[in-house]
């Protein structure tokens, strides 16, 4: 058994997951909880900005669901110093009409969202699937590690590095790094790319593929406006370019 926070509050349930809800809702954190619990994940609640942060910080959660419109600090100034910080899977409640502000948070590092209202059913579906990415890598891997060049991929570890170097990558960042890599020269439309790394029936739009492949390019790429890997194929999609 194992603490659970939330508010001043602690109760006991069965060590797992942590996952932090952040959602000024009192009623979309209680009903989002209760679902979590039933699948045995611990779960801590935040009701602002500064109070997610303290809890991020104080219980280390492996995985945060964060309201965008948060009083006070917003929920994208909470991205923001969060995967400053860590590279904690992100999940964002927005509501509809709000797309600029998902764009915002997919750019400060955010790895899926979720528009409200919601199913509590297909938020728990999200979460279990960034789980079982973290936990089983994308793609077909052959061997520990794939090399090109410069950039190594070490599927086991989930980790990638430039010339030795560290590269700080979410976990949806490696994912589709990870699976574009291990397919060299195959093209894959953002559709198929939704389908094979976000790991299920996915109803948002595409541009959270783009906005992750931007992303990558100024991790991975020396001039991200002349990419030398990740390639885009115009009218279709993009591919993984190994070098000569």
């Amino acid at each position: 058994m194992s603490t659970t926070v939330q508010g001043s509050q602690t109760t006991e349930y069965a060590v797992g997951q942590r996952v932090l809800i952040v959602d000024d809702e009192a009623v979309v954190c209680d009903v989002v909880r209760r679902y979590l619990e039933l699948e045995r994940y611990e779960v801590a609640v935040a009701s602002d900005g500064a109070e997610a942060l303290h809890v991020a910080r104080s219980w280390r959660p492996d995985l945060m669901v964060l309201d965008l419109m948060l009083p006070g600090t917003d929920g994208l100034q909470v991205c923001r110093t969060i995967r400053a910080e860590s590279s904690m899977p992100i999940i964002m409640l927005t509501a509809r009409g709000e797309e600029i502000d998902r764009i915002i948070g997919l750019e400060l590092g955010a790895d899926d969202y979720v528009t409200k209202p919601f199913s509590p059913r297909e938020l728990v579906a999200r979460i279990k699937a960034v789980f079982r990415r973290v936990s089983s890598p994308a793609g077909t891997v052959v061997g520990p590690t794939l090399r090109y060049g410069g950039l190594v991929l070490n599927g086991a570890g989930r980790s990638a590095t430039i010339d030795g170097v560290p590269v700080d990558l979410t976990a949806k960042e490696f994912d589709l790094l990870l699976f574009l890599a291990s397919h060299p020269g195959q093209v894959f439309s953002r559709d198929q790319l939704m389908d094979s790394v976000w790991d299920y029936g996915y109803a948002g739009d595409t541009s959270t593929v783009t906005v992750h492949v931007r992303r990558l390019r100024e991790k991975v790429e020396a001039d991200p406006a002349r990419p030398r890997y990740l390639k885009t194929v115009w009218g279709v999609g993009y591919k993984f370019e190994a070098p000569p």
